[in-house]
């Protein structure tokens, strides 16, 4: 059986110097932990404020807050390949859905697109409150699904300001329904790996989801012309809604990648091509960290 897992903001447990010593949650964590009756000699999984992950053993109660002592610890993993998903602005709890549910997959970053045929548009006070709605909610699923990280969300952006994030990455993935049946997930994910001499583990991959409607030309344009390794992908014949697919697509990469049981059988091919001369030149992987904060910076 899992432990509960909580993540800490602003505590690093290594630089705790009592054997015994308050767990800082935040107010809802608290809650949470109240909720779950934890009891003493129980055990959390805790990941600090630095990455780091430590199994705690719960001793007593302080003012609502677990006092533990440190039973393991373990270094911070390494980051292993990432997948960000670009999700066109859908309507109700649709974005809620794909959040929740692409988190316990795995995606590492969301941003919320407004595109051209989306019913929803958000500004202000109202995009704010969406997003800090959303950040809850992949964190609380980040806690259930065990991640070792709570996924970055951004603030809703427009198509133009999101293609403008994909410069570095290793590949994007613009699922389309007027993609061709030959644009196939896999080709797309093994190619640039191959052009890019990136490693599967290491791999920065972007998947975008249109909204209810789709995407228009026009985004697809924008998108395709953001990164040399953007390409148009098909995720089969069945016309899926947009919550399936901002789900099943980043599962389908991630798989590709490794990740969700499989090991990838195309590094050994890619490696061959390195050794033989096919591909000449390393582009680097770029890294999706920090990348929302640029952002908001450029818009205020």
């Amino acid at each position: 059986m899992s432990l509960p897992r909580f993540f800490l903001e602003n505590q690093v447990l290594s630089a705790e110097t009592e054997a015994v010593f308050p767990l800082r949650l935040s107010p809802d964590d608290a809650k949470h932990a109240k909720v779950l009756r934890l009891a003493r000699g129980e055990h959390v999984a805790v990941i600090d404020a630095a990455s780091d992950y430590f199994e705690c053993e719960i001793v007593d109660f302080s003012d609502s807050l677990p006092m533990v002592s440190v039973a393991r610890h373990e270094e911070a993993d390494a980051a292993g390949p990432q997948v960000m998903l670009l999700q066109g602005l859908a309507k109700g709890d649709k974005m809620e859905t794909v959040i929740r549910h692409a988190t316990e997959v795995g995606v590492v970053a969301f941003v919320p697109v407004s595109c051209k045929r989306s019913v929803v548009k958000l500004d202000g006070k109202k995009a704010a409150a969406k997003t800090e709605r959303w950040r809850a909610i992949a964190k609380s699923a980040a806690m259930q699904s065990g991640q070792p990280r709570i996924p970055e969300v951004s603030e809703p952006m427009s198509v133009r300001e999101a293609a403008a994030l994909l410069v570095g990455a290793t590949a994007v993935l613009v699922c389309w329904e007027e993609a061709p049946g030959s644009a196939r997930l896999r080709d797309a994910v093994q190619g640039a790996l191959a052009v890019t001499r990136t490693p599967a583990a290491d791999a920065r991959i972007a998947v975008v989801v249109g909204p209810e409607g789709g995407l228009a030309s026009e985004e697809v344009d924008t998108l395709l012309a953001c990164n040399p390794q953007a390409s148009l992908v098909t995720l089969g014949p069945s016309i899926l809604r947009t919550e399936t697919a901002g789900i099943v697509a980043p599962a389908l990469v991630l798989y590709e990648l490794g990740g969700m049981g499989n090991t990838p059988a195309h590094d050994d091919a890619s490696a061959s091509a390195f050794e033989d001369g096919i591909i000449e030149a390393p582009l680097a992987a770029a890294s999706f960290a920090g990348m929302f904060a640029d952002v908001g910076a450029d818009n205020e």
